[in-house]
Parts: structure tokens; C-alpha cells; sequence
């Protein structure tokens, strides 16, 4: 049983892995200037929204990289190590635009969070009334 798991997530990760490289295919045959990594993202979202792909057929292998996100970061935090130089003299503006980020992504997500957890509580309400 454990192979057959095993063989599902390389099947799994073998399907997003092509997405990835379809979308720097896009990138490259189309000149567009958005990274190829996030069109294969955009084409997984729109094939899970349409259901051409099920959320079933990518579950496992998207829990395994989930779990184990944390390791894809010690490659660019090594990459950071070569720019103390710069860090050093524009540390500060570096800072305020990071935490800018931060604060306006953080209250994007909030908003936008409140808004569907208010829109799902109406729908409840609205079926509960007709129910009754």
C-alpha cells in the first residue's frame, strides 16, 4: 500500500511539474512578461474551477509539498547571503517596503476573508428562511 502511495505522488508531482514547465513554454513561445511559474498556476486554478482536473488528482502531492515548504525557502535565503552589500545600504527602505507589504496583503486577505465568510452566513441565512 505504501508503494502504491508513493507512485501516486510521483504521478501527482509529475502532472503539476508539467503545468510548471507549460507555463514557461507560454512564457517563452508568447514573449510574456509574466514568470512562467505563475502561468502554470493560473492554468492549474482555471483547470480545478472549470473541473477539468479534480482536486483528488493533485491532493496527495500538493499535501507532501505543503509539508515540506519550508525546505524550497533555504535556497533563496543562501541566494540573500550575497547581497548583504545591499541590505546594508538600503536595509531600512528594504524594511518599510516589506512590512508595507505585509500590512496591506494582511488586510487585503482580511477583507476579502470577512467579505466571504459574510456572503456564506447570508446564503445560510436565505435557505434557512426559505426551509422554514
Amino acid at each position: 500500500m505504501r508503494i502504491k502511495k508513493m507512485i501516486i505522488v510521483i504521478i501527482q508531482l509529475l502532472f503539476l511539474w508539467f503545468l510548471n514547465e507549460l507555463g514557461y513554454f507560454l512564457v517563452k513561445t508568447f514573449h510574456l512578461p509574466i514568470p512562467g511559474n505563475v502561468i502554470g498556476m493560473v492554468l492549474l486554478f482555471v483547470l480545478l474551477i472549470t473541473g477539468i482536473v479534480k482536486l483528488s488528482w493533485i491532493e496527495e502531492a500538493s499535501s507532501f509539498l505543503i509539508k515540506h515548504l519550508a525546505f524550497f525557502f533555504i535556497p533563496i535565503a543562501v541566494g540573500l547571503m550575497n547581497f548583504g552589500p545591499l541590505f546594508l545600504e538600503s536595509g531600512l527602505s528594504l524594511l518599510i517596503v516589506v512590512i508595507g507589504s505585509i500590512i496591506v496583503g494582511m488586510y487585503v486577505t482580511g477583507v476579502v476573508s470577512q467579505g466571504l465568510a459574510n456572503k456564506k452566513e447570508g446564503a445560510k441565512n436565505d435557505l434557512t428562511r426559505h426551509i422554514s
